[in-house]
């Protein structure tokens, strides 16, 4: 059973591990000249059909739609996404990868491959392989059975 002592340190640990985690990752995204925001943005993009709307995505990246049109502002500047308008309906804008977009996820996933090994770099296969299991325990705990 957890003490307020232990779920306070390991709460201080997790946020340790989240600033340390973004920091690696901002490093290996600035040669690409993409924030870890906006690679959130352009693989959510990748995993859709068809060019969803600014709004799909604001609730996809669970964020405010205004954060998401300052991401769109600055990936369109650089040429990563465009906005196209809906076929059905003219006052709808969808957002769609560019092909500079695409050609932008595959480095990003090379920095993102590059990022883990950094973060991994001090545990063995087994630290590595039990790490995992930890994670996905927490990442496949449903939010409805979570305490408040």
């Amino acid at each position: 059973m957890s003490t307020p002592d232990t779920d306070g340190q390991l709460a201080e640990q997790l946020l340790r591990l989240t600033r340390r985690l973004h920091r690696i990752q901002k490093h290996h995204l600035e040669p690409l000249g993409i924030t870890p925001a906006q690679s959130r943005l352009l693989r959510t993009l990748a995993h859709y059909d068809a060019p969803p709307r600014m709004a799909d995505l604001a609730q996809r990246l669970e964020v405010v739609p205004r954060a998401v049109t300052s991401l769109v502002d600055g990936l369109e500047a650089s040429g990563l996404v465009r906005r196209v308008p809906d076929t059905t309906n003219r006052r709808v804008i969808r957002i769609e990868l560019t092909d500079g977009g695409r050609t932008a996820l595959g480095r990003l996933r090379g920095a993102r491959r590059a990022a883990a090994e950094d973060i991994l770099a001090p545990l063995d296969t087994a630290q590595r392989a039990q790490l995992g299991g930890l994670l996905n325990a927490l990442i496949d705990t449903p939010e409805s059975s979570r305490p408040c």
